[in-house]
């Protein structure tokens, strides 16, 4: 009787969710109609990044600290909890010049920073730290979660002895709840404190946010192999700035931009927003409960007509893997939308349904900074620079660096051994071996942020007679 009622129950409230799914459907194909026909109507695009958010330098006068007005009030997170949507947008357009001023000054992680503001803004905003724990991974994208929580005032010191930390560390914050580097460690830290809540039953919500390369690091997917067996409440952020081992196919690979193919506008925010509801997802999860009480061939069925509904809202592939790993993915987003942010944060956080979350949110590195966006290398990690044209101030002694007598001496040995390779993990700026590469392209090897499998990769080379030299960056 159990089962006959609930699946009566179950067939209601999946013909309720699939007349809603329907009107959004519909609703959502007339907006396209109607935006398709005024497309049609007007010049194309220019398929470059926008100037929406961009910083001019007219907004460093003389190369003085810009005026942050919002940001002047906010010392903490819990002082963001009251404003607009319109005043948070201003927030983060203020952090963006904090952030830009201060590393011109100071040197630093810039372009990854730049990326992450509206997505760190919306983060505090909709979550309550330092009870909920935000574990970022790599840690050099933490600069704006530095300035919103306490450290703004010491950011003038970051990476400098007895200074602010360049990543996120424990001891300097009660915001900071685990170190992270590179990388790669921030869904298993954060699976490990959703486990540990769980047993304590203090109600914390963990959240990883991994990218700008972490998620080349084979650990990454082992922990999320484990979550999503576990099955516990967590959220993953994938920052998805083009800087990921995962295909993203809204990156035109002729200029290294954003297409106007990436998922902004309000049917990609729309599809994002339902598979985010929280009526939905916890329909799912009672389905799920019913379902296997009527035994195993409804419960395969509903698990197909599942993935079928989520298929036709979601686009494919990405979907299919984080699906396969037992996570329910939602995206991809526009991480610069705080809108949109807000939104699907929100519901995820007020969703009681079990289970780990994969957010993929796009993010642009070193938005809203030109020649950031414009640099081969984005800007990633610089020197003092100068505000208005990005020019850095890199001294010219008479002494080289280190990292440079080690490129020049390995690129003899190599002239001399062809059996001689070189491998790094994603430094080869760091390790020098961004020389040896120019010389010796074709035997150079950068794996990615996975020194482990770097080893490895290392050792199967040595036992085919090659002469491999792996430089870890320390």
């Amino acid at each position: 009787r159990h089962g006959e009622s609930g699946g009566a129950a179950m067939a209601a409230a999946m013909q309720q969710a699939a007349q809603g799914l329907c009107s959004a459907q519909v609703a959502a194909r007339r907006r396209s109609s109607r935006r398709a026909s005024s497309r049609r109507c007007a010049p194309r695009a220019a398929e470059t990044p926008s100037d929406e958010g961009l910083v001019s330098p007219s907004a460093f006068p003389a190369g003085a600290r810009p005026p942050t007005p919002i940001l002047d009030t906010i010392n903490f997170p819990v002082h963001m909890k009251n404003l607009s949507i319109k005043q948070l947008e201003q927030l983060a357009e203020e952090i963006r010049k904090d952030v830009i001023y201060t590393v011109s000054k100071t040197g630093g992680h810039l372009s990854s920073s730049l990326g992450v503001v509206e997505l760190t803004v919306a983060l505090h905003y909709v979550f309550d730290c330092p009870m909920d724990n935000i574990v970022f991974d790599v840690g050099h994208q933490a600069y704006p979660h530095k300035i919103l929580t306490g450290r703004r005032d010491k950011m003038h010191t970051i990476r400098q002895t007895g200074g602010l930390s360049g990543f996120t560390k424990r001891s300097e914050s009660e915001y900071d709840p685990f170190g992270a580097g590179h990388s790669s460690t921030s869904i298993s830290a954060a699976l490990g404190m959703a486990a540990a809540s769980d047993l304590k039953g203090d109600g914390k919500t963990s959240i990883a946010v991994i990218g700008d390369g972490a998620m080349t690091g084979g650990m990454a997917y082992e922990a999320l192999n484990n979550a999503g067996f576990l099955d516990k409440n967590m959220l993953v952020v994938l920052n998805d700035n083009k800087q990921v081992s995962l295909p993203t196919a809204n990156l035109d690979p002729s200029t290294g931009r954003l297409t106007s193919a990436q998922p902004v506008g309000a049917l990609s925010g729309m599809l994002s927003r339902l598979q985010s509801n929280k009526p939905l997802r916890e329909l799912r999860e009672i389905a799920k409960g019913v379902s296997k009480q009527m035994g195993p061939e409804v419960a395969e069925l509903t698990a197909k007509v599942d993935e079928y509904a989520r298929g036709m809202l979601t686009t494919g592939e990405r979907a299919t893997l984080y699906d396969e790993l037992g996570m329910y993915y939602i995206g991809p987003i526009d991480g610069h939308s705080m809108q949109d942010l807000v939104d699907i944060l929100t519901e995820i956080k007020n969703t009681d349904a079990v289970g780990p979350v994969l957010l993929h949110v796009m993010t642009e590195k070193g938005r809203g900074y030109t020649p950031a966006v414009e640099a081969a290398d984005r800007m990633h990690g610089v020197v003092p620079f100068d505000i208005e044209t990005g020019k850095q101030k890199k001294s010219s002694g008479p002494t080289k660096a280190y990292t440079t007598y080690f490129a020049e001496g390995l690129i003899a040995e190599a002239a001399a051994d062809e059996r001689v390779v070189a491998i790094h993990a994603a430094m080869g700026g760091g390790t020098g071996l961004n020389l040896f590469q120019t010389r010796f392209p074709d035997r150079t090897f950068d794996v990615g942020i996975a020194e482990q499998h770097a080893v490895t990769f290392a050792a199967g080379m040595a036992a085919e007679g090659l002469n491999p030299f792996f430089a870890i960056y320390s």
